[in-house]
């Protein structure tokens, strides 16, 4: 068996996905297996995987389901994976140049270390600018939490996780009407117990697309307030300092107000904080709809 999977999460992206095969046919190592997880595509994403798979220049498995938005396809992914290790390109990204050789390299030093949930590198752009900043070259392990709340380390960067650790927590929720929930909820579980190597290694390229989930964060916080509580309440619990627990409070009040839970404090994990966080999350609630109002 191959030693990584790379999973793909797509809708409706056959437009841009080849750029993804691409960077993959080109890898200089091999030992892995692209898993697309097709998340009800309408376009002819189906036919252009079934045209990659008949030329087997890689190994593609591809999995069709309903639509569940990008955590429901982390869902699937983690459910069908079988390989040592895994790693999420999504679909308007590109595999950096050499990364499966650069993550497997690193992966030997740590693979018999049970304490590593497993490697955390680089993103850059298609021009090769790193996004945010690199990570301190003294860190020989790291939470995703401290990396960002205590080294100060800035932008998106890349996880490469043992299966055997991911599939031990609980998968995302699935709300009706909803399609997103903050993919960190999962990651927030693995820092209470894991600990990742520091790889200042570019894993993936990536392209911050109109249509991607990574730009307008106030639309995704009206269109998915039941997604956000639910991370919040978890962030709450999870929070190292008071301010950071204070932060995810307001946001939760926000949300609360859009689902029109009307239960929010009770069902708080933090009832005091959220109590002080009221009248903030009011008027971030307030400004959201105002932001947002010519989209909604």
């Amino acid at each position: 068996m191959k030693t990584i999977t790379v999973f793909t999460p797509t809708y409706n992206r056959a437009y841009c996905l080849h750029q993804c095969y691409e960077s993959l046919i080109n890898q200089s190592n091999q030992d892995f297996i692209w898993l697309i997880i097709d998340d009800g595509s309408t376009d002819n994403t189906k036919e252009l995987v079934a045209s990659w798979i008949e030329e087997e220049k890689i190994d593609i498995i591809y999995h069709y389901q309903e639509n569940q938005g990008m955590h429901g396809g982390h869902n699937a992914a983690y459910r069908l994976i079988e390989t040592t290790l895994n790693i999420c390109i999504d679909s308007d990204d590109c595999m950096g140049n050499n990364a499966i050789e650069k993550i497997l390299t690193a992966w030997d030093l740590i693979k018999d270390k049970k304490e590593y949930a497993g490697l955390v590198g680089l993103d850059a752009d298609f021009k090769g600018n790193l996004i945010g900043t690199k990570i301190p070259e003294h860190l020989q392990q790291v939470t995703l939490y401290d990396l960002y709340n205590k080294y100060d380390v800035k932008g998106d960067k890349k996880l490469v996780y043992r299966t055997e650790v991911v599939k031990k927590y609980p998968a995302y929720p699935i709300f009706e009407g909803e399609r997103f929930v903050p993919l960190g909820y999962l990651y927030q579980l693995i820092d209470q117990d894991y600990k990742l190597l520091p790889v200042n290694e570019v894993f993936c390229e990536v392209e911050y697309m109109v249509d991607g989930s990574s730009m307008n964060m106030l639309k995704q916080y009206r269109r998915h307030p039941k997604g956000f509580a639910f991370s919040r309440k978890s962030r709450m619990t999870l929070a190292e300092n008071f301010k950071d627990q204070f932060k995810n409070a307001i946001h939760y009040v926000s949300s609360s107000m859009f689902t029109k839970n009307s239960a929010f404090l009770k069902e708080s994990p933090k009832k005091f904080t959220t109590i002080l966080a009221i009248p903030f999350g009011f008027l971030l609630n307030l400004y959201i709809r105002i932001k947002t109002k010519d989209n909604h």
